[in-house]
């Protein structure tokens, strides 16, 4: 495999797979637990990290939940941004900081197809202790104010 592009050292501590459990909840729906795997792949000499993320519902029959796929690059000195697309019909483009293991990514562009969710702002933390990454979204949509909507804790896959 080859080395991360050397502009990516301060976002190399995403770099693995990462498996675990969260949960979820907002105003307009029922609250709601899953299980998460979440994958950053440096750029093969490129100074950008691949991102993939999937969930299931916990229990039951596991039935998928959500997916979406998008790239972190650095930018400047200590920041980061990230552009997510989501099979919902949802786009976001953040710009973020990175320090010390944790960035808080904040959406400076949210678009969004006719047919989906009205989505207005996001923000995502993620913060990684060793092997342990745990993240906390927020969202302000469908006329709800910001507010946490997804939490979870993930260890990073051996190997990874």
């Amino acid at each position: 495999m080859q080395s991360p592009h050397p502009a990516l050292a301060p976002l190399e501590f995403l770099i693995g797979t990462w498996r675990g459990r969260g949960r979820g909840g907002y105003p307009t729906i029922e609250p709601f637990e899953y299980i998460e795997q979440a994958t950053y792949t440096p750029g093969p000499g490129k100074p950008f990290i691949a991102y993939y993320q999937k969930t299931r519902r916990s229990g039951g029959n596991g039935e998928p939940l959500h997916s979406e796929a998008g790239y972190i690059r650095p930018v400047g000195s200590g920041g980061a941004e990230l552009v997510i697309s989501q099979p919902t019909g949802v786009v976001e483009v953040h710009t973020g900081q990175v320090a010390d293991g944790r960035i808080d990514f904040r959406t400076s562009l949210v678009g969004a197809a006719p047919t989906a969710v009205d989505v207005s702002r996001v923000y995502r933390s993620i913060q990684v202790t060793a092997e342990t990454m745990k993240y906390r979204l927020g969202m302000e949509a469908v006329g709800q104010p910001l507010q946490v909507h997804l939490e979870a804790e993930l260890t990073r896959l051996a190997g990874s």
